[in-house]
This record gives structure tokens, C-alpha cells and sequence, in this order.
């Protein structure tokens, strides 16, 4: 389960004016896009034409995960505030927590596909407060109320004080608003009242959580959770009328072990050598990566500070971090005898 220092909720339940959010809606986008680095290794891991329904979830639940990096944006722009995505520690660093002291004990590292990695890293990431049994009981952490927060009732708190603090029309600069043919409009909107920024808020939590009585989440999808549930299960969760939640699991979901690229965990540029022609030709392609995913965010960082339009350009990028990174997944490692090179996801100053 996520679950943040209470502090921070206390912090939000506290704040008396929309200023007060800014770096609280900061920190939800940081920490948006901080999932999206190890479930992308894990998806570009996978061999072309191998697991395909394995990696069509993943890239589903990345594509929302940059929707939910979008909506917070789109909040902070619409209460006055401005996003910064383009700083060096924006990215976080892997092995590591992630923003806003999520389960200290929860180390995140950016890893081959396992199902391992998806029952020990993404399912704790994605675990709802009360996460619904079909059949299995799931493990909730066995920590106290007083000292932590999950991410959801972060989101309420930050839902229910816009709710209280704010005009019904928000101050911020309607130019802002990023909206793209990326996401539907129904999920990605201009956020420019108190009810639009309630209604934003609670598609982050559904798609994230589910709800109470149902696994799934807005236009008919699975949350997070149980998407990851049924990669880790090996099979597909479908309704069932005859189980006591109405779901159960089914179909298979096929994995070939064979088909995971042994990508070596948490490479960075500085452990590729470069002594050889080979070597450096490797590790200019683990530079163009760093610089291309910097310039992504760089290019997110101008989408959102008044150039909305911009996304059309940034969309590219984000092509070009895929095609890069399924590369250096095929690519092996020099001196380390049966690991690949995997996506070195740093900031790079050149990228700016």
C-alpha cells in the first residue's frame, strides 16, 4: 500500500488559502511520475512479439499514470500555482523511496519483469487502502494510523479543501489547461472550476484504487491494482456472478520467462565502461536516453507553463525514450556476462 508521513495530510488539512496546495499538488506530481520509470523498465524488458497482453497492461497503467501526472498539473495550474518538471531531483533516485516518504521499507528499484517485481514493487505501489479479496487475503501493512497517510486520503484531503477554500471558478490562467488527443475527454479536461478539480481528483483515485465495492475503475477499466493482481495471478479477473464480489479469476494470462530481456537493475550512464569503440557506441546510446527522457520532461515543464500546445512536440519524445530504451534492452552489457543494458533514467543537464 501507498502510504505517505501523515504529516503531510496534516499539512493539507491545515492550509487556509489555495496557495497553501501548491507544493502539496507538487509533490503529487512528482510522485506520479516517479512510478512510471520502473514499470516502463519492466515493460521495455519484455522481448518484442513475447507477453504481449502482459505488456499491453503495464503500458496501460503507465498511460494513466502520466493522466494522473497530467490532472495534478492541471490543478496546480488552475489554483494559481506553476508545475516544475524539468529540475534534476524531479527524477527520483532508483534504488530508492518514493516521494513523500512512501513506505520507507518500500525500496523501488528499476528491474527486468519479473513476477516478482510485479507482487513485491507495483502491488504495494498500487494497494488500495481495502483491497478487494477475489479469493486471496492480501497483505496490508501492519502500521499505525497515527504515523502514516495513504495516497488516497491524500488526494481527499487535497479534494476536500478545494471543496472548502475555494471560489467556484479557480484563479488560475485558462491558458494553462493541457488537454491532449492522448487521453479521452472525459478523463483529461480543463480544469477551470471547483467541480472540475473534484471530478480530477476523483478519476486519479478510481483509476488508481477502484472503488470499495468494485475493481473497477473509470470507463469500465481495471485500478491498478488488480491489473497488476492479474499479471501476478497469471490470469484475467472477470465477472462472475456466482463469486460473493461478483468477479473472479479466469482466462490465462501466458508468460514466457524466455521472452525477459536480463536487463542488469538500476543501470546508470557512469557504470557502462567506454574504453573500447564498442563500449563507447553503448554508452552513447545510455546518454541519448538520459537526455532524451530530460528533454521529455523539459518539454512537459514548457506544456505546462503556458504552452499547452506544446504537447504535440513532447509526444515525439516520448517515442524516442521507447525506441531507445527497447534498444538498450537488446543491448549486452560489457563485462557483465549474460545482463543487457537497461534504461538509465537520470537527469541530464544537456537535455534543458
Amino acid at each position: 500500500m501507498i502510504l505517505i508521513d501523515a504529516k503531510c495530510l496534516h499539512a493539507v488539512n491545515s492550509a487556509c488559502h489555495l496557495s497553501d496546495l501548491f507544493e502539496h499538488l507538487q509533490k503529487a506530481i512528482e510522485l506520479e511520475h516517479a512510478t512510471i520509470p520502473p514499470y516502463l523498465t519492466a515493460m521495455i524488458s519484455l522481448m518484442p512479439g513475447k507477453n504481449q497482453e502482459i505488456r499491453d497492461l503495464i503500458h496501460s497503467v503507465v498511460i494513466e499514470e502520466m493522466l494522473h501526472m497530467s490532472i495534478a498539473a492541471n490543478i496546480l495550474n488552475a489554483i494559481g500555482g506553476s508545475p516544475v518538471i524539468n529540475k534534476p531531483d524531479f527524477i527520483p533516485t532508483y534504488p530508492g523511496p518514493l516521494p513523500m516518504n512512501i513506505n520507507k521499507q518500500l525500496t523501488v528499484h528499476l528491474e527486468r519483469f519479473s513476477k516478482d517485481v510485479v507482487k513485491r514493487t507495483f502491488m504495494e505501489i498500487e494497494e488500495p487502502e481495502n483491497p478487494i479479496l477475489f479469493p486471496e487475503k492480501m497483505r496490508l501493512n501492519n502500521l499505525t494510523e497515527d504515523s502514516v497517510a495513504t495516497i488516497g486520503q491524500f488526494y481527499l484531503s487535497i479534494r476536500r479543501k478545494i471543496e472548502q477554500i475555494a471560489e467556484d471558478v479557480l484563479p488560475g490562467d485558462a491558458d494553462k489547461q493541457m488537454v491532449s488527443h492522448m487521453f479521452s475527454s472525459d478523463e483529461l479536461f480543463p480544469i477551470l472550476t471547483k467541480q472540475d478539480a473534484i471530478h480530477a481528483i476523483d478519476i486519479i483515485i478510481e483509476q488508481g484504487e477502484g472503488t470499495a465495492e468494485s475493481p473497477l475503475a473509470t470507463r469500465g477499466n481495471l485500478a491498478h491494482y488488480y491489473r497488476f493482481e492479474e499479471i501476478y495471478k497469471g490470469k484475467k479477473l472477470v465477472e462472475d456472478p456466482s463469486a460473493d464480489n461478483g468477479y473472479s479469476f479466469g482466462p490465462p494470462i501466458p508468460f514466457d520467462e524466455s521472452g525477459v530481456f536480463p536487463i542488469a537493475a538500476n543501470t546508470m550512464v557512469k557504470d557502462l565502461p567506454d574504453s573500447t569503440s564498442d563500449e563507447k557506441e553503448i554508452r552513447r546510446m545510455a546518454e541519448e536516453f538520459r537526455y532524451s527522457y530530460t528533454k521529455l520532461l523539459n518539454g512537459l515543464h514548457r506544456t505546462f507553463n503556458g504552452d499547452p500546445g506544446f504537447i504535440s512536440d513532447t509526444l515525439g519524445l516520448m517515442y524516442d525514450v521507447k525506441i531507445i530504451g527497447e534498444k538498450l534492452a537488446a543491448t549486452p552489457f560489457p563485462g557483465r556476462n549474460g545482463e543487457t543494458v537497461g534504461p538509465p533514467f537520470e537527469f541530464s543537464a544537456a537535455g534543458i
